[in-house]
């Protein structure tokens, strides 16, 4: 009796585990609109209409001429192009022309699930097409922030095929990238615990499984030049996964670790340090307007 009673409890406790994580899940997922300020000119908002039919907003600033080389701004999970805003003014005051957006159920874009860069990508894909075409086939950087890096390189046909990269507090696999976040508020033992019971929700949710979530098996395939910037202290994405990412990276590729800052610091830079990383290697990359 006493050992059916057991197997009951275990049973009811392993279903009780299996609720709360798919509940758990299920708000990770969710979108939510978020305000963002009205563009000033000589900026302009507009909406793109993805492949899928989910409408995109964006806010595009012209370059310092017709053809100016330009930069797709990605924003990170949660966030949206109001925080990319700041540094998109400050490239535009360069003679770049930039396009910010907010992904999928983000900011004031159509409220879809959150997929961690794997639908995501074809937002980044058809603004990264978009700033292509407006700026008459000039050269075209990504900034990719956490998601939005993730993104930018986790398309249906590989990364998307920009004239340079900068990938900022990029995750280099959906595992890793839960079992830093549970371990970072709880412990790492939790985290190798619990990381499976979200990770193996991927393929009843979005159709793949958990390794087709991997930014850094997809940056193996991507050509051009790489800047992965990274945080020393970040524990949702460790100064070793940014390395890792950087070994995947082909040449030419630098690698900065901003020695301060947890993963909401490194995702929201603005300071004179980082600026003058991205300037310098872009003035490298891509002709300056």
């Amino acid at each position: 009796m006493r050992l059916k009673q057991r197997a009951l409890f275990a049973g009811s406790s392993a279903m009780l585990g299996l609720g709360v994580s798919w509940l758990a899940g299920s708000i990770m997922v969710a979108g939510h609109h978020s305000r963002v300020q009205a563009a000033v000119l000589p900026s302009r908002d507009f909406r793109l209409v993805t492949r899928d039919g989910v409408g995109i907003a964006a806010t595009f600033t012209p370059g310092r001429a017709t053809r100016s080389p330009a930069v797709l701004l990605l924003h990170g999970v949660g966030a949206s192009r109001e925080e990319t805003a700041r540094n998109a003014a400050w490239l535009a005051s360069l003679g770049y022309a930039t396009l910010t957006i907010d992904f999928r159920g983000h900011g004031q874009s159509d409220i879809a699930a959150r997929t961690f860069g794997l639908d995501e990508a074809s937002d980044a894909q058809v603004a990264f097409d978009w700033l292509r075409h407006r700026q008459g086939g000039a050269p075209v950087a990504v900034i990719g922030i956490s998601l939005g890096g993730a993104a930018s390189l986790l398309g249906k046909d590989g990364p998307l095929r920009a004239d340079a990269l900068i990938l900022q507090a990029v995750y280099p696999d959906i595992r890793h990238a839960i079992r830093n976040r549970i371990a970072s508020r709880t412990s790492t033992g939790i985290g190798y615990l619990l990381e499976p019971l979200l990770s193996f929700q991927a393929p009843l949710r979005f159709g793949v499984w958990p390794s087709r979530l991997s930014p850094l098996a997809a940056l193996r395939r991507y050509h051009g030049p790489v800047l992965i910037i990274g945080g020393a202290k970040d524990r949702s994405t460790p100064p070793a996964e940014s390395r890792a990412m950087f070994a995947a990276a082909r040449w030419p590729k630098s690698l900065w670790l901003v020695p301060i800052g947890d993963h909401a610091d490194i995702c929201g830079l603005t300071d004179a340090a980082y600026r003058n990383h991205v300037k310098t290697f872009l003035a490298k990359v891509m002709p300056t307007p």
